[in-house]
């Protein structure tokens, strides 16, 4: 056996169970669950990777993935934070059953959402919800490596109690220069001030939290309704996609060796090498544009004439009635649903896709 061997011999691996040493609360039906190996030996993983368990819920073993939140700096330990959701099984099982010296098959680590893959000078960590745990493993990787940092780190949440890891993040911001936290939470908490970032995150937000975001390498996760949204809303800023990188929060129902691959993004993003065709039907006007190119522009470029404010989506300006085919349209707020039913668009941040039809 070469010395290569006997070091990877000597961190712990999948034909032994873990054990479970303690179960401290975060939240609203969240825990974090620290494992050790009952060989002692520690646990080699990359920051962002995920384990799968095998829970022993009533009918027979269950397999839920989570991501792990503890750092590979602090090897000795492994967690996972879990929040049961409201039709949850495996891991509401977890908070009810799981206690101290419960012995739990594991296979793993795996997965590709990691920063060891993607080295960069700057980082813009976005989360939501439980979807905070990859980033608080790398964030504190890199608090506990000691040098120079610049971080964005961004969490939704429903409310400020509701911020898992609020704290212990918070204490490694204050101790080390380059570590950014920006909250963002849907409503503050009774009897409690909150002069944070309130709503649900878009492209203002996104400019005031970093507004270097076009230089950094984007970390991704949570409910794929709110990645699909961050992801559009950075499409729609021209970021980069090849520096943006997503881990899907969805658990899979048993080991699935494809999953340490890296997820596939299948948005109908437009493409600029795809034209799209525009009727003006009460002009008597049709222009051709690429996807990419935004209606207020073509509009500007067929020389119809569209009243426009902020051209960010968020005014409601240059509010138009389209009355056939689909557009892409990512918006700050300046357009209700309702009127979006009703086949109404903003010029300023919508991209045709193949034939439409406007009212003008």
């Amino acid at each position: 056996m070469n010395m290569q061997q006997v070091a990877a011999s000597a961190f712990w691996t999948d034909d032994e169970m873990l054990e479970c040493v303690q179960i401290l609360p975060e939240g609203p039906n969240v825990v974090t669950v620290c494992f050790q190996a009952p060989s002692g030996r520690p646990f080699g993983f990359l920051a962002g990777q995920f384990i799968t368990l095998e829970l022993p819920v009533p009918g027979g073993p269950l397999y839920r993935t989570y991501t792990i939140s503890s750092s590979p700096s602090r090897p000795l330990s492994l967690t996972v934070t879990v929040k049961a959701q409201e039709n949850s099984i495996g891991t509401r099982w977890m908070i009810e059953n799981l206690r101290p010296r419960m012995l739990l098959k594991a296979s793993g680590p795996a997965g590709r959402f990691t920063m060891a893959e993607h080295q960069a000078e700057k980082y813009l960590f976005i989360s939501a919800g439980s979807g905070i745990t990859p980033m608080m493993s790398m964030t504190t990787q890199i608090f506990d490596l000691g040098r120079p940092c610049d971080i964005v780190f961004v969490n939704c949440a429903r409310r400020p109690s509701d911020i898992i890891f609020r704290k212990r993040l918070e204490h490694m911001a204050s101790r080390m220069e380059g570590i950014d936290l920006k909250w963002v939470v849907g409503a503050p908490d009774i009897y409690q001030p909150w002069t944070g970032y309130q709503g649900r995150f878009n492209q203002l937000m996104l400019g005031l939290m970093a507004p270097d975001y076009l230089e950094r390498e984007v970390f991704c996760c949570g409910p794929e309704t709110f990645m699909q949204a961050v992801r559009e809303a950075l499409f729609g800023l021209g970021f980069n996609m090849d520096h943006y990188h997503q881990e899907s929060f969805h658990a899979p129902q048993q080991p699935v060796a494809s999953l340490i691959e890296a997820p596939l993004l299948d948005d109908d993003l437009p493409e600029e090498d795809v034209l799209a065709e525009i009727n003006f039907e009460a002009s008597g006007v049709t222009q051709l544009c690429p996807e990419t190119e935004t209606v207020l522009s073509a509009a500007r470029t067929a020389g119809i004439a569209i009243p426009s404010g902020c051209t960010f989506g968020v005014c409601g300006t240059c509010k138009i009635r389209k009355t056939a085919g689909t557009v892409h349209m990512v918006h700050n707020g300046g357009i209700t649903e309702d009127e979006i039913d009703e086949g109404y668009i903003l010029a300023c941040c919508s991209h045709p896709k193949g034939k439409v039809t406007l009212n003008l």
